[in-house]
């Protein structure tokens, strides 16, 4: 199965067993307050900030666990009916999905070279010679970057785009139901 059929899949994990079928599912996500925080660092230092959205989020984790499921209709092979699929990647329905999918994420971003923050697990940043600096918050599938480097953010979002399906949202005008304009001569983001 590809991975353009999997987001078609959803798995029964209400059929998961814990300790045999996964162990963790807890997944971190970035904390309101540490959003409001860099916007307010967007407005005092006149930052650019963009918005990027992960496509079949939960299919990029990668399984510890041995987990079986028999083919979903519509993706039955013929004459192998009687055979089972094991799952290597996540797919939406499993319990540990949002977590495998943060793990990977997490090991990309220090792949990357990025620092993870020591208050809040979905803070990303890097620090360059020149004393400029980016900024990536993740809450499950969406992502903010701030920096005042436009490049910064272009390397980044193509870093990103190389290792997973994104979809750019372009200059941040809502997330998470919070809807903001910008007042970059009043240095205002409200």
């Amino acid at each position: 199965m590809k991975m353009q059929d999997a987001k078609h899949v959803v798995v029964k994990g209400c059929n998961q067993k814990e300790s045999i079928d996964f162990n963790e599912i807890f997944s971190p996500v970035v904390r309101h307050t540490s959003i409001r925080v860099l916007l307010a660092f967007v407005a005092l230092f006149d930052l650019e900030l963009e918005q990027l959205d992960v496509k079949t989020t939960f299919l990029h984790g990668e399984l510890k666990e041995e987990i079986y499921m028999e083919q979903p209709e519509g993706f039955i092979v013929p004459r192998k009916e009687h055979f089972i699929y094991r799952l290597k990647k996540s797919l939406y329905g499993l319990k540990q999905a949002p977590r495998q999918w943060y793990k990977r994420f997490d090991s990309f971003m220090i792949g990357q070279g990025y620092c993870g923050s020591q208050f809040d697990d979905c803070i990303y940043f890097q620090t360059f010679q020149d004393g400029s600096f980016i900024y990536l918050l993740l809450y499950v599938d969406d992502m903010l970057i701030a920096s005042r480097d436009k490049f910064s953010i272009k390397k980044l979002k193509t870093q990103l785009s190389n290792e997973f399906e994104m979809k750019e949202l372009g200059a941040t005008k809502k997330i998470l139901g919070m809807e903001f304009r910008r007042d970059r001569q009043a240095g205002k983001l409200f």
